[in-house]
């Protein structure tokens, strides 16, 4: 399933509970596992029985696709006309909810959510109902297994084609579930299988994959190398722990950070010149943010921030980003400041963070060194290098002033460089296009740096692993 082209792919994705009733009667391993599965095929029946009901979230839309009943829409509706029946939570005028299709500018790909349902009554008349009292000792396993299948499809393609494959897809879950839930099995106890999506890059696209929960990413190593080798992934970076789910664009993030802000500029063009940008996701940080009055010092500590949520987010390490305090306990951990410094208002600098990097995260850093900046345009191989090899956000810091380089226009030929600057000293809220249209993040020419000033620059290193 390949996101190819945001402009017309649409995702449907389809989320619900099946209830898992299974009664043992042996505590034998064998024929407990054979009663799982039997109870795991009566839920693929479900699926493919005609009381399967696809209801499309915030409209009217309902669909029995098994029965190929379809309302308030035709079987052969294009998917991308089912937005004009999802209702949004813009408010019109009088209180109503807006229907208007929502905005796709800017998305991956459009999503449609669908919740999963079971008909629970049939049609006809009741049988008299019969009482049966039987007497003996079982295990009854019981739990909720929480379904979620996404499939990416054209706009253009239709709902009923949309729905035949979200049904596969659920069948191939259901599989992939039964032969989670087998290998976890411990006794009478059973692990609740997690479905999670992964972005991958082309042409595998969106894919989804089944983990245990509960299982930390440190114990699921051998399935993740598994993964890798099946869709011939590199075993340098991880593509397959719980951080590098995909975040569907209709879903806001909890923490109220906005994600990588750089995604809607324009790049400049130079002549014979290519463009090398930080892979991956952050979190912008910024002066004034988690109720911390940092304005006129903190800039190194939110840069450092913005460096340490690329870590977290990619999946390198588990560890929270840290607060001031926490940064300033951990120079302080290391020797390099006295106990007073903890709660202070004092600067830090590039060697700061490279110290802080590797005290809380394991990650090393090289130190890039110029005597004044109007030598920094002069690096423009070294900073392409370390975007191309490494990937990560680079702090620099001269003079008072701390900033992020999330990536470097450079043209080989000319020496001409632009340079993509994520500023710190932002004070105001959340807004992104505030944010691009003031400059806060965004392109700067060689004369953003303070031709006279030195600079260090912290380069964080890639960790190798999956």
């Amino acid at each position: 399933m390949v996101l190819v082209d945001p402009e017309s792919a649409v995702i449907l994705r389809l989320r619900g509970p099946l209830k898992l009733k299974c009664q043992l009667d042996s505590t034998d391993v064998v024929l407990m596992q054979k009663a799982i599965s039997r109870t795991f095929e009566v839920l693929r029946l479900q699926v493919k029985s005609e009381s399967c009901v696809l209801a499309v979230c915030d409209s009217p839309v309902l669909i029995w696709p098994n029965k190929c009943v379809f309302e308030e829409i035709s079987p052969d509706t294009p998917c991308e006309d089912i937005f004009q029946l999802i209702q949004t939570d813009d408010q019109e005028t009088g209180g109503k909810r807006s229907t208007k299709k929502k905005n796709r500018k800017g998305l991956s790909a459009s999503v449609i959510n669908l919740s999963l349902m079971m008909e629970v009554t049939n049609p006809g008349p009741l049988p008299a109902p019969i009482l049966t009292r039987t007497v003996q000792k079982s295990h009854f396993l019981f739990t909720t297994l929480p379904m979620d299948c996404a499939v990416c499809t054209s706009s253009s393609n239709t709902i009923k084609d949309g729905c035949g494959r979200l049904l596969e897809a659920l069948t191939r879950q259901l599989f992939e579930m039964e032969k989670v839930t087998l290998q976890q099995m411990r006794g009478a106890t059973l692990c609740v299988p997690e479905p999670l999506h992964f972005l991958l890059p082309e042409p595998d696209g969106l894919v989804t994959v089944v983990f245990p929960r509960g299982v930390p990413d440190k114990e699921l190593e051998a399935q993740r190398k598994e993964l890798h080798e099946q869709f011939k992934l590199p075993d340098d970076r991880p593509y397959f722990r719980r951080a590098n789910a995909y975040h569907f664009p209709n879903e806001p993030y909890k923490d109220g950070y906005l994600r990588n802000p750089h995604a809607v500029l324009t790049h400049p063009t130079l002549d014979n010149g290519k463009v090398y940008l930080v892979q991956g996701i952050y979190s912008y940080h910024h002066y004034m943010q988690d109720r911390m009055d940092d304005n006129g010092w903190g800039c190194a500590y939110r840069s450092l921030q913005t460096v340490c949520s690329w870590f977290q987010q990619q999946g390198y390490v588990e560890h929270c980003v840290p607060s001031h305090k926490e940064i300033q306990q951990a120079l302080v951990d290391v020797g390099d400041k006295q106990a007073s410094f903890v709660g202070s208002r004092q600067w830090i600098g590039s060697i700061e963070v490279q110290a802080v990097l590797n005290h809380l995260l394991g990650v090393t850093s090289k130190i890039m060194f110029v005597s004044q900046g109007s030598e920094l345009s002069s690096k423009g191989r070294e900073l392409a290098n370390h975007f191309l090899t490494e990937g990560t956000p680079i702090m620099i810091g001269g003079g008072v002033l701390a900033h992020t380089i999330l990536g470097v226009a450079w043209s080989e030929t000319t020496g001409e460089i632009r340079y993509l600057i994520l500023d710190p000293h932002y004070t105001g809220a959340e807004d992104l296009q505030v944010i691009t249209e003031k400059g806060w993040c965004g392109w700067k020419g060689p004369d953003f740096w303070d031709q006279t000033a030195y600079y260090n620059l912290c380069l964080p290193q890639r960790p190798r692993a999956i």
